[in-house]
């Protein structure tokens, strides 16, 4: 089975995420797309963070919970970081052919992430388009120290069968929703 996992906090989920793991179901050629929604980001404050549970469960009210779900799996594995969750997953679905996916703004972040160059090493990795940060990203730490391990865009369709390290840039429509400018406009 390929497998795309798009983590985050999803505080809010919002159509912005929705049209990533649209796309990735697509031109990944992905059977599944799994949001695995964070009990605790450490890179992100708590403050103004809903409650997981609430999180959890609003982002499964937006999904078909069939071919894109939400899943609490993280906190059941009781990990807090990206590499400890890619560690646990390919222990317990040997036969899942994982694809991370993330944002340029975190392609941009990745070298804050504990034992980032692990997450490259466990599993393919595609990047999609984020205004304002595709180019800081193609640029940044991350996309230099990985440069030769990065195929074509027209190699998407094969990714999930890449083997790690293996990734890609994919030059898509891009989508301006942000959780931050939503909760703004919640507030006001």
């Amino acid at each position: 089975m390929r497998i795309g996992l798009l983590g985050g906090s999803f505080n809010p989920l919002h159509e912005g995420h929705l049209h990533v793991a649209r796309i990735a179901l697509r031109l990944l050629r992905l059977q599944q797309i799994w949001l695995l929604v964070s009990p605790g980001n450490p890179l992100k404050p708590a403050k103004g963070m809903a409650p997981f549970a609430t999180r959890l469960q609003q982002a499964a009210a937006q999904v078909d919970g069939r071919r894109i779900l939400a899943t609490g799996i993280e906190a059941g594995l009781g990990t807090r970081y990206t590499a400890d969750t890619l560690a646990a997953l390919l222990i317990r679905f040997p036969r899942a052919r994982f694809v991370w996916l993330m944002g340029a703004d975190n392609l941009e972040q990745l070298p804050h992430w504990r034992h980032w160059r692990n997450i490259a090493a466990q599993v393919a990795i595609a990047v999609l388009p984020r205004p304002t940060y595709n180019h800081r990203a193609l640029s940044g730490q991350a996309a230099r120290t990985l440069r030769a391990m990065r195929l074509p865009a027209r190699a998407a369709p094969v990714l999930a069968n890449a083997t790690p390290p293996a990734w890609v840039f994919l030059p898509t429509p891009q989508h301006t929703a942000s959780a931050t400018a939503i909760r703004a406009a919640r507030a006001a």
